[in-house]
């Protein structure tokens, strides 16, 4: 009878655990990748369909080019020979009317009547213009006879002078340009021969429509279409698969199915994303990735819950995009019956390994079991007791081995027993005294961990860097700070050397310091590093540290004290002196280059409305003129850098201006921009002039608008602000109060690069033509004009934040101003027949100036500096009103001239002119600026201001 024994039946059970590991592992390592592989090979297939179409239909788009190039090549032939034919009959017309010597002119003109009638292909034709562009033959009445260098065609540059010239210079050619089709006004491109003849001074062309070399071209596309649609119908992927055909409008080109074939699917929904289902297969074409969605079947139509797999190709010459459409459970059929047939052969082959494993156990258990009886009596004192195994294997061994050990055993416990009792006495003994000793040294280490603690404590709290290093240049000792600065441990840097923990840049650079000190000198220096992203200055201290006799030095200690702060104090101040130099620059060549522009311009518009202007001349001027004009909006921009603008504060209310601000920016932002405010309404007024202060937000919050491609949030902030001298604006800021105006975004933020040029003429971050480069520049010009400070940051979250920081408005300066209408109003009285003053140093703008007021009406008086103007004014008994400029060579200036006008002629107006004002004056909210360059109705409506 067997007899249950627990060895035996746990090494049956781990045979059999291994066993079904092992059948396990093979199944799960091999049958996946065997359904696996059949499934890709499924898809491979699928793959390889599509390409071949793919391919096919590829071969089908160079046919068709290959076609019209061809269709091209016999239209150029017939267009040469419609040419050749029109010239030949030139020809034999000039030599019959050379032997009749009739009127050479006439039979011209019975040549190009002749030549009107020459049609070719429908209406296609021959045309005849000379060098000037005036067409001598051409069968649309319109343009028989006429000029047309000038005629535009849907606002395009006239084509003909171009045509003209290159056919002079290359003799004939092939251009193609914009025309109507003869008789109509529908505008097609056309693609025309053209021959120049320059012993009769005129150019022969003809042409043909390119919208009927498209038809043909469209007509060979249908066909090769119907060909590759025939070849697609027999065309089978797995079970259910297919091919079909759509393009990048959602029209569906080819489908096997009659009743989507030829219809547009752009409101089909891919169920699993949501999206229209054309768009989810063209963002996968020529991806190598399938895309999976849900479809319905043709056995249980409307629900779309059958899973499916396309792949796509884009063939872009047809705009075509070719798909395959495969039922997922298709492909995964023939793996899916693979997996089960083998999992059925290792069902059995698991249960004849069970039968054989359990076999095994019990052959190879039942020695052991012998063994573990005797075993168990020899626990129990009965040391006579053997296996009574004979056999000639291992076991047999290991029974003899035992029963030899047993005897052995009992021989010598009784010494063992003895030894051990005096070995125990003399452990006690040792043990005691470690004890003794242990406690000693716990005691010193206590003492000596307290000083060390003491003294790390004070170290770690030093502002300041300090390090020691042996002669070897090994780490001894450091600091918290001098480790934070490498981004590690203390403990991490004891024990290595420099050249492990410093970057090889900065280790070649301190070597030769840390050299010097180990020879016993005192070493000082300054050392620039990059600290957790940031540059940090600092300035160190190398000590030399001797041993006891002091005749060695042993290692260096290094102390480094971070100036950083001091360093970009001094950066700062720097920049803001370039800054003023740039801007006094920028401002002297704005002044001379204002005065230019008014020359120019005043003379250009004299010269455009002068009588005897031939037409043809102001199509030259208009341009220049323009150009003039621009010109002046560039130095407008260069004085507001320089902070030499005109300008006319006032105290303004910083909410107000804000929420102005925002309702000129609802219509040029874009709908994914949202604007937040945040507005503290204690804010105090400011003293600005609120016009270019507007300019100034709308320009920064466009510049953050373009920063913001995919949309985001735009803030403006408006609060009181009170600061040290310590604060980060682009300039030290004295201490008081002020108001912080910031724009803020959420776009990409500034490079370094940009941070540090931003408020630099001409300097942009912008694609070329997109911008001045004087945005910012401007805005930084108009700040420190109006005493104000401006810096600009990136913000922690995202984006990009800039500050503007201006003096509260004072008492005087917020004073309520004298009413419009009690101020003098001497525009209102004057004559434009009466003498007006012009004052002006520029002998050019003078004559400019002087031609302007003699045009409106004046008689004008002239002086070329203030102490002239004001000489005349001692003499003139009347005087309807000065022109004068502001900044003139002389102790006065046209203030100065104003005023006494005013004084001796209180009805005469005032107008003066500016090409910069260099300080903010008094005076200029009393009177009429007018900034250079002007026109002469620009001078006008300043004379006669109401």
């Amino acid at each position: 009878m067997y007899r249950y024994s627990p060895i035996t039946f746990r090494l049956f059970m781990m045979l059999l655990l291994l066993i079904s590991s092992i059948f396990v592992s093979i199944y799960w390592l091999t049958v996946p990748m065997i359904k696996q592989n059949v499934f890709g090979l499924e898809l491979n297939s699928n793959r390889q369909v599509l390409n071949i179409v793919y391919d096919l239909a590829n071969r089908m788009h160079f046919s068709t080019e290959s076609y019209v190039e061809q269709a091209l090549d016999a239209e150029e032939q017939k267009l040469k020979a419609v040419v050749d034919l029109g010239e030949s009959y030139i020809r034999a017309g000039l030599i019959s009317a050379g032997e009749t010597s009739g009127d050479q002119q006439a039979q011209w003109q019975m040549l190009y009547r002749e030549l009107r009638k020459l049609n070719f292909e429908g209406d296609n034709y021959l045309w005849i213009s000379d060098y000037n562009g005036r067409l001598l033959s051409h069968p649309d009445g319109k343009f028989q006879g006429q000029n047309i260098s000038f005629h535009q065609v849907d606002d395009a540059p006239p084509a003909l002078p171009e045509i003209l010239r290159k056919a002079r210079r290359d003799g004939e050619g092939f251009y193609r340009y914009k025309w109507y089709r003869l008789n109509q006004d529908d505008v097609i491109d056309k693609y025309s021969y053209v021959r120049s003849f320059p012993e009769w001074g005129i150019v022969l062309g003809a042409g043909v429509y390119a919208d009927d070399l498209e038809k043909e071209a469209l007509a060979h596309k249908e066909r090769l279409l119907a060909e590759l649609s025939q070849a697609l119908e027999n065309v089978k992927i797995a079970t259910n698969g297919y091919l079909y055909i759509f393009d990048s409008n959602g029209d569906m080109i080819y489908h096997p199915n009659s009743n989507i074939h030829g219809t547009n699917f752009r409101d089909l929904l891919n169920p699993v994303t949501g999206h229209p289902i054309y768009q989810d297969l063209i963002a996968v074409s020529d991806t190598d990735e399938e895309l999976y969605y849900k479809w319905d079947s043709p056995t249980d139509p409307g629900n779309y819950a059958y899973e499916k797999l396309s792949l796509v190709r884009h063939l872009s010459g047809f705009d075509w995009y070719i798909s395959s459409s495969v039922y997922l459970d298709d492909l995964k059929a023939s793996s899916v019956q693979l997996g089960q047939r083998l999992l059925a052969m290792g069902f059995f082959g698991l249960l004849a390994a069970m039968v054989a494993a359990f076999l095994f156990a019990e052959y190879l258990t039942s020695p052991i079991k012998q063994l573990s009886a005797t075993a168990f009596k020899i626990s129990r004192g009965q040391f006579g007791a053997k296996t009574g195994i004979n056999r000639n294997d291992e076991l047999g061994t290991l029974a003899d081995s035992f029963d030899s050990m047993v005897d052995q055993l009992r021989d010598n416990i009784q010494g063992l027993n003895t030894r051990v009792a005096e070995r125990t006495r003399e452990l006690s003994d040792s043990n005691q005294q470690l004890l003794e000793a242990v406690s000693s040294l716990r005691l010193a280490k206590s003492e000596l961990t307290a000083s060390e603690t003491r003294q790390r404590l004070i170290l770690d709290a030093l502002p300041a860097q300090v390090a020691y290093l042996d002669a070897q240049g090994r780490y001894v000792f450091v600091n918290r700070e001098y480790a934070e600065m490498f981004g590690c441990y203390k403990s991490e840097l004891v024990g290595k050397l420099t050249d492990e923990v410093m970057p090889p840049r900065m280790y070649e650079e301190t070597l030769p310091y840390i050299r010097q000190a180990l020879r016993g000198e005192k070493v000082m220096y300054e050392y620039s590093a990059d600290v957790n992203g940031k540059t940090m200055v600092t300035r160190r201290t190398l000590l030399p540290f001797y041993g006891e006799q002091r005749q060695t030095v042993e290692g260096v200690l290094n102390l480094s004290i971070d100036i950083t702060n001091e360093r970009e104090t001094e950066e700062r101040l720097a920049e803001a002196s370039k800054m003023k130099a740039v801007g006094q620059m920028s401002g002297g060549l704005a002044h001379d280059f204002n005065n230019l522009l008014t020359i120019i311009l005043g003379n250009l518009l004299e010269a455009q409305n002068h009588p005897d202007l031939p037409l043809a001349l102001n199509g030259n001027l208009v341009p220049a003129i323009r150009a003039t004009r621009r010109g002046a909006d560039l130095t407008k921009r260069l004085l507001a850098f320089s902070r030499r603008q005109p300008l006319s504060p006032g105290c303004i209310k910083p909410d107000r201006l804000i929420q102005d601000v925002i309702g000129l920016l609802s219509g040029p932002l874009p709908e994914n921009i949202r604007i937040e405010t945040r507005i503290d309404e204690d804010a105090a007024m400011v003293y600005v002039d609120e016009a270019q202060m507007e300019d100034a937000l709308v320009n920064l919050a466009l510049n953050a608008a373009d920063s913001m491609e995919r949309g985001g949030v735009l803030s403006f902030e408006v609060r009181p602000f009170s600061c040290d001298s310590h604060s980060d604006f682009d300039e030290p800021v004295p201490s008081g109060d002020y108001v912080l105006l910031a724009v803020k975004d959420t776009g990409s933020g500034f490079s370094e690069d940009a941070l540090q040029k931003a408020f630099e003429p001409f300097f942009t971050t912008k694609a070329t033509g997109a911008g001045s480069g004087l945005g910012l520049s401007m805005v930084y010009g108009f700040v420190k004009q109006s005493k104000g400070y401006i810096r600009i940051r990136n913000r922690d979250e995202a984006g990009a934040a800039i500050e503007i920081l201006l003096p509260v408005g004072t008492a005087s300066q917020c004073a309520v101003p004298v009413l419009e209408h009690e101020r003098q109003q001497p525009a209102k009285v004057a004559d434009a027949s009466s003498l007006v003053l012009l004052v002006e140093d520029n002998p050019d703008v003078r004559t400019v100036v002087r031609h302007q007021l003699v045009e409106i009406g004046f008689t004008v008086l002239e002086a070329e500096t203030a102490d002239e103007a004001d000489n005349l004014l001692l003499n003139l008994p009347e005087l309807a009103g000065v022109v004068s400029d502001i900044v003139m060579p002389g102790e006065k200036d046209g203030y100065a001239v104003a005023q006494r006008v005013q004084e001796r002629y209180p009805s005469a107006f005032v107008v003066l002119m500016t090409g910069y004002s260099e300080t903010y004056s008094e005076h200029d909210g009393e009177f009429c600026l007018l900034q250079k360059p002007f026109d002469q109705a620009a001078l006008t409506k300043a004379i006669f201001q109401t």
